[in-house]
């Protein structure tokens, strides 16, 4: 491994610091920052780090007045990574991208699967936005429980709801931690490790941006864009910023995904393990100027809420789980109507034997069974 350098003959402050302990690793499509130094001593380095990541009341645990944390992080664990589009501050953000980490008891692995934006479920009520509940489409329940009256929109009071929904939907009674992504933010990230590595799995073109990077121009009177777009060719790729998040954004069959939002969320999924991978790379891991902007661009990224534990706690927990140990779960599902009468999408009953199957800890069992869950070209 090569040495870190030293500035102005001082000693450099990553000497001696193991190799894992430079590493930054992301979950879902959010990276947590894991520093070592905290385990050696440098507490300068754990409170830049840990300073640098947002925070907020995801689960509504400060106003219930949570317990303080009694025993480190024990498996299994259940994470909730919800990527929303930065907007305009008064207007409600949507749940753009809905993932959960299932994590076992062992945690030395990982399951990652999707919910479908356009889930249809029923959002409980929730009086924190005076809230009545109703049947919608899942990315709703973020925006409806984000109003606060009088004031702009609270995406960490939308997450709330978020989750209470996504409870009912699972089964799963609890979220171990959580995290808001900045969608935007990511190109940041990406550009800070100097680009991704990725699988194309075919060929993809983008509904809104040019071969340069700038927005396609829409149609006079709406309905579409005109102009070239940018294109992303069948096979191995490096890709920077803004093509790493403009590839994983597409749905649409005419651009190059058939199978619509279940085609997103795959390339979401096969980005996250990109990211993991490039950020266990050398290029990075041995680099700490490099690294301290991957650790800096990924605060300014997420919000983050570890009932109790914070993002380093996580971290190092979860340091044995590297991206070949993450499995990604694509879950059957269907639409609710078509053309003008489409409604939503519908989870297949065998959804649910997968969501029984993880709060029994019977997702290893489960997966022998039903090989058909294991996301394609990941």
């Amino acid at each position: 491994m090569a040495k870190a350098g030293t500035d102005g003959g001082k000693r450099s402050f990553w000497r001696g610091v193991p190799r894992w302990a430079r590493v930054c690793t992301a979950f879902g499509v959010v990276l947590m920052v894991l520093s070592g130094a905290v385990l050696v001593g440098y507490e300068a380095l754990l409170s830049r780090y840990e300073g640098a990541v947002g925070k907020g009341d995801l689960f509504g645990d400060e106003a219930a007045g949570a317990q303080e944390r009694k025993s480190d992080i024990k498996g299994p664990l259940n994470i909730l990574l919800v990527g929303i589009d930065p907007r305009k501050p008064e207007t409600p953000p949507l749940a753009d991208s809905i993932m959960i980490l299932h994590v076992p008891a062992g945690m030395d692995r990982g399951y990652l699967f999707s919910l479908p934006r356009d889930l249809r479920v029923d959002i409980p009520q929730f009086p924190k936005a005076n809230f009545p509940g109703r049947t919608d489409k899942l990315n709703a329940a973020m925006s409806f429980g984000s109003r606060v009256p009088g004031k702009n929109p609270d995406a960490a009071q939308g997450f709330e709801l978020l989750a209470k929904t996504v409870q009912q939907v699972t089964g799963i009674q609890r979220f171990d931690a959580g995290a808001i992504i900045n969608f935007t933010g990511f190109k940041k990230i990406v550009d800070a490790m100097g680009g991704v590595d990725m699988n194309i799995e075919r060929d993809v073109k983008s509904e809104h941006l040019q071969p340069d990077g700038t927005a396609r121009q829409l149609k006079p009177g709406g309905g579409g864009y005109l102009g070239p777009q940018a294109e992303y060719k069948k096979g191995n790729a490096h890709l920077n910023g803004w093509q790493a998040l403009d590839y994983v954004r597409q749905r649409y069959p005419k651009n190059g995904v058939p199978d619509a939002d279940y085609g997103r969320q795959r390339h979401q999924q096969q980005f996250i393990k990109a990211m993991v991978n490039q950020a266990f790379s050398a290029d990075v891991v041995t680099n700490p100027i490099k690294l301290d902007r991957v650790i800096r661009a990924a605060g300014q990224s997420l919000i983050f809420n570890g009932r109790g534990y914070s993002v380093v706690d996580f971290a190092i927990a979860l340091k044995g789980i590297r991206s070949d140990s993450i499995e990604t779960i694509k879950l059957p599902g269907g639409g609710i109507g078509t053309g003008s009468a489409y409604k939503g999408e519908r989870l297949l009953p065998t959804a649910q034997d997968f969501f029984t199957a993880i709060r029994t800890e019977q997702v290893d069992a489960f997966m022998l069974e039903h090989p058909d869950f294991k996301q394609k070209n990941s």
